[in-house]
């Protein structure tokens, strides 16, 4: 066993690890630390594969911001675990009976008879697949990436427009008002008398 092979299966192992400990956690924060942790090991296969860009993404995209975003709404949302467990018994055969219907499919799909691949191919060239992608992203398909990126920013702004909501007991500044303001609204002179020593 080389020892490319030994980091796949190791991370491999890691990975369906860490999916069973994300699926059988009771609590939904160890769930998502779980589900992260299978992140960082898929982006680790997709290294050894020799996709460095995609697991550049994988942790960027959804262990930086995706699933960073769900730990913290876990957190904050007072989810009623107890609840959550009530129907479990109940739905359990159906969960067995699915779980296996999956398996089978993935064992037909994934099986040697219909994937037979001997090893890795070549890139062909000594350009790195990062520098490749950056080349053709940059250069043939810039125009639909700025595109994509506008499109991106305008749900952006149009997500923040939706859930801006107006509430008559919070407090907000105003700043044309506060420009308004003269010299003579900013400073109020109090003249008191002056209290003599006892």
């Amino acid at each position: 066993m080389s020892f490319l092979e030994f980091v796949f299966y190791f991370f491999s192992t890691l990975t369906v690890l860490s999916a069973l400990g994300m699926i059988t956690a009771r609590n939904p924060v160890h769930a998502v630390l779980f589900l992260v942790f299978a992140f960082f090991n898929s982006a680790a296969l997709w290294i050894t594969l020799r996709a460095e860009f995609l697991g550049i993404v994988l942790v960027l995209v959804y262990v930086g911001a995706v699933m960073v975003l769900f730990l913290f709404v876990v957190m904050m949302l007072d989810i009623n675990i107890a609840r959550l467990r009530e129907g479990f018994i109940r739905f359990l055969p159906l969960g067995i009976v699915v779980a296996l219907v999956m398996v089978v499919e993935l064992g037909l799909i994934v099986g040697a008879r219909y994937f037979q691949v001997d090893a890795l191919p070549g890139s062909g060239s000594d350009v790195p697949n990062t520098v490749a992608l950056g080349k053709v992203l940059y250069t043939q398909y810039v125009y639909p990436f700025e595109i994509a990126a506008v499109v991106l920013l305008v749900a952006i702004v149009a997500a923040i427009a939706l859930t801006l909501r107006r509430r008559p007991e919070t407090k907000y500044q105003k700043p044309e008002q506060q420009m308004a303001v003269t010299r003579e609204q900013r400073v109020r002179l109090v003249k008191m008398a002056a209290e003599k020593k006892s």
